[in-house]
């Protein structure tokens, strides 16, 4: 049974959405998972409850049930039958689904399973025309630090797609801290802590939130209002732009760490079957950097829980990780050994016509 406050946190659109038991889920990793309501497009509502393969697009199969619920509640059990008996498909690569739909016959469905999942989904054009570039520039900044992060919009939807947009800039660091996209007015004392957070305001909770000693908090900013600003100007691949701009980003940033991961000795009585461990190399890692600016943001940036987490992931599980940043890297470091090697071969030939 969820608490109340939580609850208000899951279904917060409305009291109507509360269903007579609510209750919360554990995923396969042994973690704990909390789900929004997804309402259908039917003149009735029935209880329903969906599985679906993990880190396949999920809001590609919601769609299509909630078509083919509008057509028939029975053609819903064949099409997610389908899906389950399918072969679970490598990051990147799609599986095949044929369903049987009255009135257009055999229909073939494509589903993708990204390359990483946490990428999936993410609005960024909703966050861009909200905020503008200068200031996007600014919150990124802050969030990188690890610091506190307010933002306020008059739309449920509007808030919740720009704090979803703004976490997934992170990738593929993993924000640690306090989230909480749309807070209820009851939990508004938990801007208040001195620990970092981001959270999500309604624009009707500003008059209680100004009430609230916020000089406490030491490094307190204005919070952040979502207005859109323009509409109708980003195509509809500023999400792939976005996504592989802030990626290189972090690729230039810390994309050579791997080079200074290295395993540790294994003492022989260690079974075979165990991993090797792994050693990462803080200070090498940092003044590697040539950029002075660079290793000083880094001596800051290595400090965070972020940090921490990215490097003990890769620590643990060296060779399963391979998602799109993973990708990325390891095309950069490529590029690296190339240009080094081009400009050995250039050296030597100077030196023959010398």
């Amino acid at each position: 049974m969820l608490p109340p406050l939580l609850q208000g946190i899951v279904y917060c659109t409305s009291a109507s959405w509360l269903p007579p038991h609510p209750v919360s889920r554990q995923t396969q990793d042994s973690s704990w998972q909390l789900f929004c309501c997804w309402p259908i497009s039917l003149t009735f509502r029935l209880p329903a409850d969906l599985s679906v393969l993990p880190c396949v697009c999920v809001c590609q199969v919601l769609d299509e049930v909630e078509r083919r619920r509008a057509l028939s509640p029975a053609l819903v059990q064949p099409f997610m039958r389908a899906i389950m008996e399918a072969p679970f498909p490598a990051p990147g690569r799609p599986i095949t689904i044929k369903t049987f739909l009255p009135g257009s016959g055999t229909e073939v469905m494509e589903l993708c399973r990204p390359s990483d999942s946490r990428l999936e989904h993410v609005d960024f054009e909703c966050l861009f025309s909200c905020l503008s570039l200068r200031l996007l520039l600014r919150v990124f900044g802050s969030l990188l630090l690890e610091r506190r992060v307010i933002f306020t919009a008059d739309k449920l939807s509007t808030l919740s797609q720009c704090c979803h947009a703004v976490v997934a800039l992170l990738y593929p660091f993993t924000w640690q801290h306090t989230y909480i996209p749309v807070l209820p007015p009851a939990m508004l004392d938990i801007v208040c802590t001195p620990t970092p957070f981001i959270v999500g305001l309604l624009s009707s909770s500003l008059p209680q939130l100004t009430e609230l000693p916020l000089e406490e908090v030491r490094d307190y900013n204005p919070c952040l209002g979502l207005k859109p600003q323009q509409e109708n100007i980003y195509s509809g691949h500023l999400s792939t732009v976005v996504s592989e701009a802030f990626v290189r980003f972090f690729v230039e940033l810390v994309g050579h760490y791997p080079l200074f991961i290295t395993e540790r000795e294994v003492d022989a009585s260690s079974t075979f079957s165990s991993p090797i461990p792994s050693s990462f190399h803080r200070e090498s890692f940092r003044k590697s950097v040539s950029s002075k600016s660079l290793r000083q943001f880094l001596e800051v940036f290595m400090e965070t829980q972020m940090f921490g987490l990215f490097i003990q992931e890769r620590e643990h599980h060296r060779q399963a990780l391979r998602g799109l940043f993973e990708v990325r890297v390891q095309e950069y470091l490529d590029s690296i050994h190339d240009n080094e090697h081009r400009r050995v071969n250039k050296f030597l030939k100077g030196l023959g016509k010398d």
